[in-house]
């Protein structure tokens, strides 16, 4: 349930509500928007101990959560979540794009492609240092080697570090070098991984299952959200379906729907959606228009000779190009890129 507070609510009139809250055993989570702040409150019993919170002489009312996801609601948070990294905004009206290679497969050319997409005025790098992949004897990944050279890129060219982490185990060393951590598709409704992710103090990208509605996304996000973290950016990537002109089906239609649901920001992976290079702008500009905050695009020197996921990766300068087509899409919807 969330708990409003009087405009007229002083510190120590929050703070004995807090107390209150937290000696019912229940848990506090807060959201101060522009004109009200809100508590918001989780717990078994929390709608039990409604009537002796409202009688709070700085309660203005008592309003129950009725979605099974209570901190990523729109119902618990009105306002647009917007995360900001050293300036970069995600989730406000500028279109970000991470861009980089499927896996980091060696010093030389993610330097390479870190600095092609610099040049167009991208703010985030991507690249897998451990990769999940269907069989076991496909590349891994560097690992550690891997995440050096996504911190020496950084370096290089300012550009912040996007990486996935795939076990709980490794989270302090990925930490230590990424600026962003992705939970892939297939770690979606990890629990255990989604807890870990959840006490630190680094935004999350997580990715939707490929065969994984919206209701269990936003369910995997309240997992995360309910540790403390609540910088999460979903990615639509596209759903397993019948279809098998393209490698997954992008659900555009997740945008809006989400939109509604749902404060935390949204972007789309439309290379793992399609699978196909020649589709990945088309798709790109359809996921602008329907109102995605974000495009995470794989870029590779060489397509033909990666290590993983060659096909759907554009050349820089292919890369280059959609870039400034997109900026007008993004100026047509009244948002920048």
């Amino acid at each position: 349930m969330i708990v409003v507070l009087k405009p007229t609510c002083t510190e120590d009139d929050f703070n004995r509500v807090i107390k209150k809250i937290e000696d019912l055993g229940l848990a506090v989570h807060i959201s101060k928007g522009k004109e009200r702040t809100i508590i918001g409150v989780v717990g078994e019993d929390a709608i039990l101990h409604s009537q002796s919170l409202e009688s709070l002489p700085s309660v203005e009312k008592i309003v129950p959560i009725l979605k099974p996801y209570k901190l990523v609601s729109r119902e618990f948070k009105k306002d647009n979540t917007i995360i900001n990294l050293n300036g970069v905004e995600i989730g406000g009206n500028r279109i970000q794009v991470i861009a980089g290679p499927c896996a980091v497969e060696g010093r030389e050319m993610l330097l390479d492609v870190a600095q092609s997409i610099e040049k167009t005025g991208t703010k985030f790098l991507r690249g897998g240092a451990f990769k999940p992949r269907t069989s076991p004897y496909s590349f891994q990944g560097l690992g550690e080697e891997g995440l050096r050279y996504l911190a020496e890129a950084r370096k290089s060219t300012g550009l912040m570090v996007v990486t996935e982490l795939m076990d709980p185990r490794d989270i302090d060393m990925v930490c230590e070098y990424a600026d962003i951590i992705q939970i892939g598709t297939r770690n979606m409704q990890n629990f255990r991984l989604l807890k870990e992710v959840g006490t630190i103090k680094k935004p999350v990208i997580l990715k939707r299952g490929f065969s994984s509605t919206i209701l269990e996304l936003l369910m995997s996000a309240e997992y995360i959200a309910s540790q403390g973290n609540k910088q999460i950016i979903l990615c639509e990537r596209g759903i397993r379906t019948f279809e098998t002109s393209t490698r997954n089906t992008l659900d555009i239609s997740a945008i809006p729907i989400i939109k509604e649901l749902s404060h935390l920001p949204i972007i789309i992976d439309p290379s793992h959606a399609v699978g196909k290079w020649n589709l990945v702008g088309p798709v790109s500009r359809a996921a602008i228009a329907a109102g995605a905050d974000g495009l995470m695009i794989e870029v590779h020197p060489s397509p033909q000779d990666a290590l993983s996921d060659g096909p759907q990766s554009l050349k820089p300068d292919r890369f280059k190009n959609l870039m400034n087509d997109l900026r007008n899409i993004a100026n047509a919807v009244g948002r920048s890129l």
